[in-house]
């Protein structure tokens, strides 16, 4: 589905994103030692990650933020987008680890015109991603400069 325009958003509207991922231990070591320069050994070391409290290695954060995000691109600002303007209130409120299904929802919080720019809007979305076992493990809003038709 190619992303809407700001005037087809609608309040409250909510998207269920077709797309899920299962995360692997490759994809966390190499977005966090490649992507990132994130050497936390909580990410990157089993035997590190065995004394902790989880037992086994966390995945990265910012990786679950980016594939929930990117999880809504299709259904919602593919194609119609300018920029993103924001995040903010950005949670993590189960850890997510290897083998873990991802799976992501928006809801469209507001809208409001642009007061600079007539051919555009502001979106904001709230971001939910939710793992196998329907656990919330991310959430953020997210507010977006959106083209009008």
């Amino acid at each position: 589905m190619a992303g809407l325009y700001h005037e087809e958003f609608e309040i409250d509207r909510v998207f269920v994103h077709d797309l899920s991922l299962t995360v692997t231990e490759y994809d966390n070591i190499s977005f966090s030692l490649m992507m990132m320069m994130n050497t936390q050994p909580q990410h990157i070391d089993n035997n590190f990650a065995e004394g902790t409290e989880w037992g086994k290695p966390l995945f990265n954060s910012l990786y679950t933020l980016a594939i929930m995000i990117g999880m809504a691109v299709s259904d919602t600002t593919q194609g119609t987008t300018i920029a993103n303007l924001g995040m903010t209130d950005v949670r993590f409120p189960k850890p997510v680890f290897a083998g873990d299904t991802l799976r992501a929802r928006t809801r469209v919080v507001s809208k409001r015109e642009s007061a600079s720019r007539p051919n555009a809007g502001i979106v904001e979305f709230e971001h939910t991603c939710l793992n196998q076992k329907g656990d919330v493990v991310a959430m953020c809003r997210r507010a977006a400069f959106v083209r009008k038709r």
